[in-house]
This record gives structure tokens, sequence and C-alpha cells, in this order.
């Protein structure tokens, strides 16, 4: 018989204080390869409107550090990310009771607008304290639990779409499904923008590979060829749309695509278009 692998346990409270922490930050620091990709923005946008938008944003982000106040005053749902090894036992409490415990101490300690409605069809009502949040969560080999925090805005979030394709429609329709949605969304969700794509699963299932694309850093391709090749491909067609920086023309509607893919059925051809605005916001922390 094997060795049977030595558990790890982790207080639930210390969830929660990475989780509030996560919070703060990542609605008041904007990530280096974003703030990289401004700086480069700036120097490649032919128009002399687009070079200044890329001015304020890197303006607005060093007065939001200094300040401490939110990159965004839509600092959004709060989608958190759970990657638990499974070798981890949660003690002290329920990890999800943590989890939005850690959400209502990061909105309310770090004065972050408070935007989500209960009982949303029936008697809407603000929470008052930005809970529940949405949770991802992924059984993982290990000892360890990542902790990934992307507060996602209203109004990128809105331009995202869902397409159950046929399998005929392959890569091109894909393409062209993915290249219509940012052409739609126009000024909309605060270009430039990220762009997640997810390719294959479920219904349910392309959706959440959309998001978590988001995760991903500034220029991280995908690891299969073929797939970072499509990033690329269709990145450069997006910036040939003309909708350039806040929707006021120019070269650079959106700084990166990212493509997650996943195993699918023979008869469906699932798309989703994840869009994320330039206050692209997300932090990471393992413990």
């Amino acid at each position: 018989m094997g060795m049977k692998a030595e558990r790890r346990e982790i207080d639930v409270r210390e969830v929660s204080e990475v989780v509030a922490d996560l919070c703060i930050r990542a609605c008041i620091e904007l990530n280096e390869d974003i703030r990289r990709a401004f700086e480069e923005g700036k120097l490649k946008e032919e128009s002399d409107t687009g070079r200044a938008v890329f001015e304020q944003l890197l303006e607005n982000a060093e007065t939001a550090k200094a300040q401490s106040i939110p990159l965004c005053q839509d600092t959004g749902t709060a989608v958190v990310f759970l990657e638990v090894g499974q070798d981890v036992h949660f003690t002290g409490g329920f990890l999800m009771d943590a989890v939005e415990e850690g959400v209502r101490r990061g909105y309310c300690d770090g004065y972050l607008r408070k935007s989500i409605v209960k009982d949303a069809y029936t008697v809407p009502v603000n929470s008052g304290d930005n809970t529940p949040p949405v949770v991802h969560t992924e059984i993982v080999p290990g000892k360890s639990v990542r902790i990934s925090v992307l507060p996602k805005g209203g109004g990128a979030e809105n331009m995202s779409r869902v397409n159950m394709m046929k399998p005929a429609d392959g890569i091109e329709g894909a393409k062209h499904f993915v290249i219509e949605t940012v052409k739609m969304a126009g000024a909309n969700p605060c270009p430039p923008i990220i762009v997640g794509v997810g390719l294959g699963g479920t219904f349910d299932y392309v959706a959440y590979l959309a998001k978590r694309a988001l995760l991903r850093g500034i220029g991280e391709r995908n690891p299969d060829p073929i797939i970072a090749g499509y990033e690329r491909e269709w990145l450069g067609e997006i910036n040939r749309l003309g909708i350039g920086p806040a929707g006021l023309g120019g070269r650079i509607t959106a700084l990166d695509l990212f493509i997650e893919q996943y195993p699918r059925h023979i008869a469906s051809y699932p798309v989703a278009v994840n869009i994320q605005c330039h206050s692209a916001r997300h932090k990471t922390r393992l413990i």
C-alpha cells in the first residue's frame, strides 16, 4: 500500500484575511503588466487622442495608488477563484462563509463601492457590503491554496456573450463571433480592453473559461502553439477595428486576447467572450 498523504490544516480565518486584502489591493493597485501595456500603448498609438487617453490612464493609476482610492468607481462584483490542494483541510468554519466574510471586510474596510443587489428580480435591495461574491473552486494536487480576486465591473461584463455554434462553423466562425462581439461593444466596455475567450466545454463551462482567461498577464500566451497563434491573429484583427482608446478612435482597442479551451461534445461548438475594461483588476496569493 502507498503511504498516506500528509494533510495540511488551514484556518479559514486566514482565507478571510487574504480575500479582504486582495479585494482592496485589486481595486487600488494596477498590476505592473497592465501599467507597462499602457506605457507601450502611449508610444505605439497613432491617434493623438488615443495617446492622451493612455497618459490619463497612467496618471489615474498613480493617483489611485498614492491616495489609496479605487482605480474605477465601479469596484464590481467580487469574483473569487480558489485552487484548493486536495491535501488541505480547512478548520474553524465553512470555507465559503470565510470567503464571503473576506469580501465583506475588504469592501467595507476599503471604502469600496458596494454594487451587489440581493433578491435581484423580486425586491432588489443593495446588500450593503458587496456580498455575495461569485466563487469558482477547483481541486488541484498539493497542500496549498491559490486565491485570486477579480473585481468585475458591470460595463464590461454587460458586453460579454455566449454562442452555441455548430461544429461546421469551425474556428473561422468562432473568430467572427469574437470580433463581432468586440465591434458591437464599441466604447461601452471602456477600451483599451482585454478579451477573454472560451472555446469548448458546455454552455456554462465555456463562460467560466472566458472569465478565467482574464487572470493571465499581458503577453502570456496559451501553451498550445496553435491556440497562441489564434490569440495573436484575433488580437490583430480587433486592433484594426478603429475603436481605439476610450472608443475615440485609434489602433489600440485591446491590450491582449486570451483563449482557454476544453474538450467539447461532437455536436457542440460553444464559444464565449468575456470582456474586461482597461481597469483590469486582479490579485493572487498562495497560502
